[in-house]
């Protein structure tokens, strides 16, 4: 297979969705803009269901425009170049494989969403879902899936077989906590579920999977994107993104071979990326979940409507305050981030009325988003005999989001890649709802079925009952 001329280094990335081409790719831009053009970015995507997508992008040769707008409004707008290659999705994904396997990538990065890694509530291989048991039958057969597994397991299989490739870092750009050592496990698990021990030996050898924290809220791109970008541009773009101003990317410093000088652009690259992930996940990424459950509860469509609620964002300002502030400032073990600074940013951004980020993508994935962004909290704050009476609001408001999916009465499709359907409706019909919620395992380990959790979430639920209640007379 031929491959085109691309820059000295390569990084191949999975997922060309709007947070990476508003996120990873305009860092390289910014490096690529400072002299730095060393590296370069081959886009590809694992399924066939983003392909109007990237005939777009391949027919403007990978060029597109972000928009980015701050809390007081001001609009900008970058052409970003960094993508100089689109590969197409067809089943084999051959050109994915052969970008992988070539000597000049040195990077292999992918956004993924929490389901997307088939983990269960002891961080194995669920290897009941179909996706990964089809994919382990490809990989037997020396083929490449779908799921993030199959896909790296048989790009990793053609570059340990090339007499020239070398080593490669895998690198996660998504929200799973710890997240590359968990795709380690998990990778290595797949491929030894395969029968490649020679490949799961290679890999321990010749891959490293760094930690890394990402933020940048990215809404989906409105209908009136493309105009607003003709007026400001003059150019005609069939691929914009839009995104908010402020971003983030920090990354532990651990490439097997090589990588852009990304802190010249303002990554921060650490030792540890965990205190800066504990952060972003409890007090970003969950209460994000707790003002568009509110919200929809209430009639609102946007994140905005809902931060500029008082009720809905006191919500989200306790939660944190009261019970994640504590956690991640423990005696002798404090952040290295201003946790009450932070907490206060995040709201502002939140409020961006500009952005117009909708409930319905940010209330999502509920199913995988308790065990990784609200239940550790529980966990903690119950360990040391504390309350859980402002953490306990967030899952009282995704049951009684979740009933109304059951009933069919939300206003718009509810999406969760982690949710057994016949379990969450089972959960609805119950007899004592917050007791079967509560009691779920896959929600919330070890702490399942514990009365101080069940009845934080009873007394929360009568005041989540009294606030929708309140805004419906």
């Amino acid at each position: 297979m031929s491959l085109p001329l691309l820059s000295e280094f390569v990084i191949l990335h999975l997922g060309l969705g709007s947070f990476h081409r508003a996120h990873q790719a305009v860092y390289l831009q910014q490096l690529i803009e400072a002299g730095d053009a060393r590296w370069s970015l081959s886009g590809a995507n694992l399924r066939p269901d983003m392909a109007d997508l990237l005939d777009t992008l391949r027919a403007q040769d990978g060029c597109y425009t972000v928009e980015t707008v701050s809390p007081a409004g001001d609009y900008r707008y970058q052409r970003i170049g960094a993508i100089r290659e689109v590969l197409p999705w067809e089943p084999s994904l051959a050109a994915v494989v052969a970008r992988g396997a070539d000597p000049r990538t040195r990077i292999v990065s992918f956004t993924v969403t929490e389901a997307g890694y088939y983990l269960d509530p002891q961080d194995r291989l669920d290897t009941s879902a179909a996706e990964l048991a089809e994919d382990l039958a490809r990989a037997r057969r020396g083929e490449a899936g779908t799921t993030i597994y199959g896909a790296v397991c048989a790009i990793l299989r053609a570059r340990s077989a090339a007499a020239d490739a070398g080593a490669v870092t895998l690198l996660n750009c998504d929200n799973l906590r710890h997240n590359g050592e968990r795709f380690r496990r998990g990778l290595l698990e797949f491929i030894e579920q395969a029968g490649l021990p020679a490949l799961a030996a290679w890999v321990r050898e010749n891959t490293t999977c760094p930690n890394a924290m990402v933020d940048r809220i990215t809404p989906r791109p409105p209908p009136a994107l493309r105009e607003r970008v003709h007026e400001a541009t003059g150019w005609d773009d069939g691929a914009p993104v839009t995104a908010e101003r402020f971003t983030q990317w920090v990354i532990e410093d651990d490439f097997i071979h090589g990588r852009p000088d990304w802190a010249r652009v303002g990554v921060e690259l650490v030792d540890s990326v965990a205190p800066y992930e504990e952060a972003k996940i409890r007090i970003l990424n969950a209460s994000h979940s707790c003002i568009a459950w509110a919200g929809t509860l209430v009639g609102l469509q946007y994140i905005h409507e809902g931060t500029h609620t008082p009720a809905i964002r006191q919500m989200a300002f306790d939660y944190v305050t009261e019970d994640v502030i504590p956690c991640l400032n423990a005696p002798g073990h404090p952040s290295p981030v201003d946790l009450p600074a932070y907490r206060d940013v995040v709201l502002e951004r939140f409020g961006n009325p500009a952005i117009r980020d909708t409930n319905q993508r940010v209330a999502m994935d509920g199913f995988s988003k308790i065990p990784g962004f609200i239940a550790p909290t529980v966990r903690e704050r119950l360990a040391r005999g504390e309350g859980i009476a402002s953490v306990a609001v967030l899952p009282a408001l995704f049951l009684f989001f979740l009933r109304r999916w059951h009933a069919g009465t939300l206003p718009y499709v509810y999406q969760d890649q982690g949710m057994d359907e016949a379990g969450a409706h089972a959960i609805c019909d119950a007899h004592d709802p917050v007791e079967a919620l509560c009691s779920d395992a896959g929600l919330w380990g070890d702490t399942a079925g514990d009365l101080r959790l069940i009845e934080a979430v009873r007394s929360a639920s009568a005041r989540v009952r009294a606030f929708i209640e309140e805004r419906s007379s």
